[in-house]
């Protein structure tokens, strides 16, 4: 039977008992600004610091993709009683050649759906799709996607919607090495630099 429960395990199961395990030890803000979704948000080391008068989470799982999130929203989101989500979610999707654009949104709207079933107003922002220069084969699906998922979002008036796309291109449109680590995939100080001014304006203050 044990064989049977482990196998049933969702992914990144045991990195969500690892949060949860901290949040015993440690006594969570009170309604905090959830940051959600994979290793951009993940890695994002300096959010306390940049945002901290916000009173911000960082809820990031590396690896992750679109589904890992709905699969672990009560665990990573919803069991905090946000007062704002920030999600970035959806590049790890792009990877797999047999899931389009429009995959990406269906997977996308899911997520909204069962975030807004519990929490109808929450404001949130989704950070859209970010070029990473090793995944420039997949930027027009990426392009795509993020286009599909604005327009979803324009549906719901308490979305924002971060265009990071255009902000980390050059002129030319190409993706800029220079805002990455070495693995071209994720980023250093300068791209998330990029980041906290793009999302900093539609953070809500802790007094609200």
């Amino acid at each position: 039977m044990s064989t049977v429960i482990a196998q049933t395990k969702p992914r990144f199961w045991e990195d969500v008992q690892i949060i949860k395990n901290y949040d015993r030890l440690f006594q969570s803000p009170a309604n905090p600004i959830v940051f959600v979704g994979s290793s951009s948000i993940r890695k994002w080391d300096n959010l306390q610091e940049v945002f901290g008068r916000y009173r911000v989470m960082n809820r990031g799982i590396g690896g992750a993709i679109v589904d890992d999130i709905s699969t672990h929203l009560n665990d990573l989101v919803l069991s905090y009683n946000p007062r704002q989500i920030v999600i970035y979610v959806g590049e790890n999707d792009l990877t797999d050649d047999g899931i389009t654009a429009n995959d990406i949104l269906q997977k996308t709207q899911q997520l909204f759906h069962l975030i807004r079933a519990k929490l109808p107003e929450v404001p949130v922002i989704y950070i859209a799709m970010k070029p990473s220069p090793s995944r420039d084969k997949f930027m027009p699906k990426a392009k795509e996607a993020n286009a599909l998922i604005k327009s979803f979002l324009a549906t719901d008036k308490n979305v924002v919607f971060v265009d990071v796309f255009p902000l980390m291109l050059t002129k030319e449109g190409k993706s800029r090495p220079e805002l990455f680590l070495a693995d071209k995939l994720h980023m250093n100080p300068d791209g998330y630099a990029i980041w906290s001014k793009a999302v900093e304006p539609y953070l809500l203050k802790a007094d609200r």
